[in-house]
């Protein structure tokens, strides 16, 4: 589906989905407005490198804002025409949920209804957020499809990121705001997050350091690719439903201990491995039905495993300068 030029509003631009999302727009001829607070969850230096690649765009306009701050946001709403919010803007991390639960009801709550205020005042296109995986818990039925009870989240972070959905069903119910919600299942490649196991891995493996693998390695996690992130979500961005839900995942599970043999591969290292027991909060398995979004939104993930992290590796060694 091809639309004129559009103006999307990014939250958590100087993330890693919102960057590659903002980049990806830019590349599209799309005008892009960017919002992050630049927090130091992890290396601000990192989101900073993310913006530098795009901050110069004629199309892009940045704003050093907190979507806590709900003066701020209806200063920006005020002076641009914002036909789509994309909100990826959230405090993540399952195990920081944990021991920073407030931190989470400021971003993932308080945020997302600031943004559910704007688009009733400001009236849009479409609202897309990021949801995730963790919302389906310990669900023992696999897949997980968009259709499963989801009422039993087993960390703070995938209640928060339920009561998005929820939120978002009440908003799109009472004033008509078209909204999707888009359930991500571990999304890497380059200009990772580095609290992700890849870029954990990566890191201590070309550091001699040995790697902690949870649950004795017995974890199997659907690995999506950012390219095919970027697809669906775009895809969302530019079909507008009135409410609905989707799985962004692969729809292939990868066992914990196939990823560590790839990337030594890749390395050419082998991995000085310390095996720990599950963590609070963590599953130890997630698998995307995504039967539904291929239907409805056109996704069809592209990019194995292994290329996939060649990719990142190829990024992690040329941003650190590693020969």
């Amino acid at each position: 589906m091809k639309d004129n030029q559009q103006t999307s509003l990014i939250t958590g631009v100087a993330g890693f989905i919102g960057f590659h999302m903002a980049r990806s727009l830019l590349e599209k001829g799309d005008r892009v407005i960017g919002i992050d607070n630049l927090n130091t969850y992890y290396d601000v230096s990192l989101k900073k490198a993310r913006l530098e690649q795009i901050i110069s765009h004629h199309n892009f306009t940045f704003y050093h804002e907190d979507i806590n701050n709900l003066g701020a946001l209806k200063t920006i709403f005020s002076h641009h025409h914002i036909d789509r919010i994309c909100n990826l803007a959230a405090q993540a991390g399952v195990r920081y949920s944990i021991q920073n639960p407030f931190i989470y009801q400021e971003s993932n709550i308080k945020g997302f209804l600031n943004l559910l205020e704007m688009a009733r005042q400001f009236p849009v296109n479409n609202f897309v957020f990021a949801s995730s995986s963790s919302v389906y818990g310990n669900n023992k039925k696999l897949p997980f499809a968009a259709e499963d009870n989801v009422d039993t989240p087993i960390s703070l972070y995938g209640a928060t990121k339920r009561a998005n959905e929820l939120m978002a069903y009440a908003y799109s119910h009472l004033f008509k705001i078209p909204l999707t919600g888009l359930r991500y299942f571990t999304v890497y490649g380059p200009w990772g997050r580095p609290d992700m196991a890849l870029f954990l891995f990566a890191r201590s493996m070309l550091d001699g350091r040995p790697i902690d693998i949870y649950n004795f390695g017995k974890m199997k996690r659907d690995f999506t690719y950012i390219g095919d992130i970027v697809d669906g979500t775009i895809s969302a961005l530019r079909n507008p439903f009135r409410y609905e839900i989707f799985n962004l995942g692969n729809s292939k599970v990868v066992e914990l201990m196939e990823l560590i043999n790839i990337i030594e591969e890749e390395l050419g290292i082998e991995a000085k491995k310390n095996l720990l027991p599950l963590q609070p909060g963590d599953v130890p398995e997630t698998y995307a039905d995504i039967e539904k979004t291929k239907k409805m939104l056109g996704f069809n993930p592209k990019t194995s495993i292994r290329t996939g992290i060649r990719k990142f590796l190829t990024w992690y060694k040329d941003y650190y300068e590693i020969n």
